[in-house]
């Protein structure tokens, strides 16, 4: 049986187009994160179990298997989780930060285990030590004090010496040596130090991975030169 209605009120009868996604977003990822983006965090959070775990191991199982695999854990989570957040674009200010405040708490529980077992290897370093402690302190007194939170630059000084604290902890942990590794890793940390206090300095805004003190200069001659553009536009007029 033919419609009644006319072809004409047909035709302009509103039609109902399918919802469309933005240009150039799939809509069925809009909104969801790949499952495989969230390796990066789960390698960090790793090396955070792993901070408690090395306590454990020092106090009631201080077998040097359990401590070379703990600390070899840490080196390839502490590698992976930044590369593998820079090659699917995770890598975020917060997923940096939260890996330097790992990288801290797991350096410190290797200290305190090495503090445990053979305190003899951080009497012997204790001067170097101390000043080590007193920039660290520095650095996050003064970061907190100019940025309001604390530093995550990820210098190529401060991979440097997370490989030597990782063969000074393993010579110590696992071996019961301590020696050259020892200082090495101290003097290194204290060189990275110095060279993230200035980079501090230097910056004028907070901002996460600066590789050298050379890039901050950059960072900040960028900026001084786009407020002194900015400041001769206002003059013009």
């Amino acid at each position: 049986m033919r419609n009644s209605i006319p072809d004409t009120q047909l035709n302009n009868a509103p039609r109902h187009e399918p919802s469309q996604a933005p240009e150039g977003r799939n809509p069925r990822r809009v909104g969801h994160r790949p499952a495989h983006a969230m390796i990066p965090l789960a390698l960090t959070l790793l090396r955070a179990l792993l901070a408690p775990l090395l306590l454990y191991f020092a106090w009631y199982l201080p077998a040097p298997a359990a401590f070379a695999i703990s600390l070899l854990l840490a080196l390839f989570s502490d590698i992976f989780d930044g590369v593998i957040a820079r090659r699917l674009g995770v890598a975020t200010p917060g997923l940096r930060r939260l890996d330097s405040v790992v990288d801290t708490m797991f350096y410190v529980a290797a200290v305190i285990a090495v503090w445990h077992l053979h305190r003899e290897f951080i009497l012997e370093s204790a001067v170097p030590l101390g000043i080590l402690l007193a920039l660290e302190i520095a650095r996050y007194v003064f970061d907190l004090s100019k940025f309001g939170r604390e530093a995550s630059y990820h210098m190529w000084s401060s991979k440097l010496w997370g490989l030597a604290l990782f063969l000074a902890f393993f010579s110590a942990l696992v071996f019961a040596r301590a020696g050259l590794l020892f200082s090495v890793a101290i003097y290194l940390g204290i060189i990275a130090d110095i060279e993230g206090l200035l980079i501090s300095c230097i910056l004028p805004v907070w901002k996460n991975d600066i590789p050298t003190i050379i890039h901050a200069l950059r960072i900040r001659r960028g900026a001084d030169g786009i407020s002194g553009a900015a400041s001769g536009d206002i003059d013009r007029h």
